[in-house]
């Protein structure tokens, strides 16, 4: 499918931070359906609004009509496999009925100019798990993404 006639991506600051929070919730509770307590118990909204104001993250929405579709966002992290200072998709989320409309691909190349414009050496991201989620590993790799291994946790 193509896009959507009139979709705009546009930057989000702290004052939209309620809106990232919603998306981004869908997004988790998409890959992790029994997460509500722990996301109910973390604030969100108020976590995405300093992050935002600290520029610890940055997030743009896609629109479309006026409507929010798609959110993604990203940091700034430096290592030296890296070759310095390199941006990282946090979070990419599209609303399930404005998929594979290349809205995803249009917030994914916004990040690319962003990470661009802010001299990162390369922009990675950490897909879900490829047996539950083959769709995403597939995504990005049309957009250019090469697969180097999966990313392991713990927390602390």
């Amino acid at each position: 499918m193509t896009a959507p006639e009139g979709v705009t991506v546009i930057q989000a600051g702290p004052e939209d931070a309620e809106d990232v929070a919603r998306l981004v919730s869908a997004l988790l509770l998409e890959l992790e359906p029994g997460a509500e307590v722990e996301l109910s118990g973390m604030n969100l909204p108020e976590l995405a609004k300093d992050l935002l104001a600290d520029q610890l993250m940055y997030a743009f929405f896609a629109r479309v009509a006026g409507e929010l579709v798609g959110v993604i966002t990203l940091h700034r992290c430096a290592a030296l496999y890296a070759g310095g200072v390199f941006g990282e998709v946090s979070e990419l989320y599209v609303v399930p009925g404005y998929r594979s409309m290349k809205i995803g691909e249009q917030l994914l190349d916004k990040a690319m100019a962003f990470a661009a414009e802010q001299g990162w050496q390369r922009l990675e991201v950490g897909a879900p798990p490829l047996a539950e989620f083959p769709r995403a590993q597939q995504f990005y790799e049309a957009n250019g993404f090469i697969c180097t291994g999966q990313r392991l946790r713990r927390l602390i």
